[in-house]
């Protein structure tokens, strides 16, 4: 755990699973990508769904939700999906926390590894997953979600926030905002139309949640990007700022897909940006 101010700050893993290793890295080669992730026989890397708990100021707050539970047999298989002891649910619970403890989740974006969890389906109903909380999502990835391109429809189930705006649990924001005191988002768009990262703390020492800005540590060098990206070239532009402040404010990375980096801190080694290292604290 990690205190930002008035906040206390834990990692939080919802399931492990994987996904094409060419896919994550782009125009990376395999061979150079492929050293800090090794592919199975499938071509997909491990990761993880890693969220973030911030409590203080009487909310408890949950960023990114994780895949959740509702997939079918093949898709378990397709993603390599393990969310046996490790969903979302069963972690908040080793910190202590309930699903109706929740006052607040932040939704990075609508993706399905970021707000699976966000809802429950039972009795054939599906329902806020944190039946207390308001999600706060960008207005614009939400429109974006409602209407996807042929690129990017499958990564979004309509299931993972259709009833958080049916039944009123939507905070919409636009553009950048402190939604809690301390507490920031700030839109990216360079993997998707409304992302955000998410800003804990006001300059050195702040902790920054990346989404899929910076999903793992191996994507800290500026051209590696993601081909989920829509926007790859913008991708690396709002990386390059993001890790120019990281340096100068000694920014705390949390990084949501990184089997064995929870967090990193920054440096310039001249050519371009690295890890300073992991961070005791995170898991």
């Amino acid at each position: 755990m990690i205190r930002v101010g008035s906040w206390s700050l834990a990692t939080v893993r919802a399931e492990n699973f994987r996904l094409d290793g060419g896919a994550m890295f782009g125009v990376v080669p395999k061979p150079l990508w492929s050293r800090a992730h090794p592919a199975d026989e499938r071509n997909r890397i491990e990761m993880v769904t890693r969220c973030l708990l911030v409590r203080g100021e009487g909310r408890v707050v949950l960023v990114d939700t994780g895949m959740g539970g509702e997939w079918s047999d093949k898709e378990r298989d397709i993603y390599a999906i393990e969310n046996g002891r490790r969903s979302i649910v069963a972690s908040l619970a080793s910190e202590g926390v309930s699903p109706a403890d929740v006052t607040d989740v932040v939704l990075t974006h609508l993706h399905f590894d970021h707000a699976g969890g966000a809802t429950t389906r039972s009795d054939g109903r599906v329902a806020a997953a944190f039946p207390n909380a308001r999600y706060h999502v960008q207005e614009s990835q939400l429109r974006w979600a409602l209407s996807p391109t042929e690129k990017d429809r499958r990564s979004y189930r309509p299931d993972d926030f259709v009833p958080l705006e049916r039944d009123g649990r939507l905070r919409l924001v636009r553009g950048g905002a402190e939604i809690l005191p301390g507490i920031h988002v700030e839109p990216t768009q360079g993997h998707t139309i409304g992302h955000q990262i998410v800003r804990v703390g006001e300059g050195r020492g702040a902790v920054v949640y990346c989404g899929d800005l910076i999903p793992t540590a191996a994507h800290l060098p500026i051209p590696w990007v993601m081909g989920y990206d829509l926007h790859p070239l913008t991708t690396m532009d709002e990386k390059r700022d993001l890790l120019a402040r990281a340096v100068a404010e000694q920014w705390l990375l949390v990084l949501e897909h990184d089997p064995v980096h929870a967090a990193v801190r920054v440096r310039h080694d001249g050519e371009g940006f690295a890890s300073a290292g992991a961070v005791e604290g995170f898991s």
